[in-house]
């Protein structure tokens, strides 16, 4: 299952579905979805490009809110753990789950090397060959991300 961030859809949605999704399994799990983390998911669902550390502390500065790195990488830390967003190794930064009601999942990530939009997908065939080959050599998956290079369809339409 996918949803195609890059193109046309309910951003407003979309964004709401998320914040719902976590607020309910935050509740469900008794995690705290502490107002600053709350806040830092919110950022990361208002763009579907991954955003570093500092770009997250930039936004919360000019909100007038604590931005020390330290309370960033807190939230970060929380978010990632419990599968809220995840961090693109190639980007060294960090993008929301826009699978949330999947629960736990290999993510794939289309990147566009021109824009740096992201694109998530929960590759389910891949999924199970690649689990059912690490179990096959003895090798138990704990976490796992695939990140595919290349351009985007807005991007691909606007070279010469």
């Amino acid at each position: 299952m996918s949803q195609n961030q890059f193109h046309d859809h309910d951003h407003q949605g979309c964004i709401a579905s998320a914040l719902t999704a976590a607020e309910a399994r935050c509740a469900t799990e008794g995690l705290r979805l502490t107002a600053q983390r709350k806040r830092v998911l919110e950022i990361l669902l208002e763009e579907h490009r991954a955003l570093g550390a500092y770009d997250i502390l930039a936004r919360l500065s000019a909100e007038g809110q604590n931005a020390q790195p330290p309370v960033a990488y807190r939230a970060l830390d929380f978010l990632v753990s419990h599968g809220f967003a995840h961090r693109i190794e190639r980007l060294n930064a960090y993008i929301a789950c826009t699978l949330p009601n999947e629960g736990a999942h290999m993510p794939a990530f289309m990147i566009c090397r021109n824009c740096d939009m992201v694109a998530e997908t929960g590759r389910p065939e891949a999924e199970l060959g690649l689990v059912s080959e690490a179990k096959n050599l003895g090798f138990a998956v704990e976490r796992s991300s695939v990140e595919l290079e290349g351009l985007c369809p807005a991007c691909r339409e606007a070279r010469p």
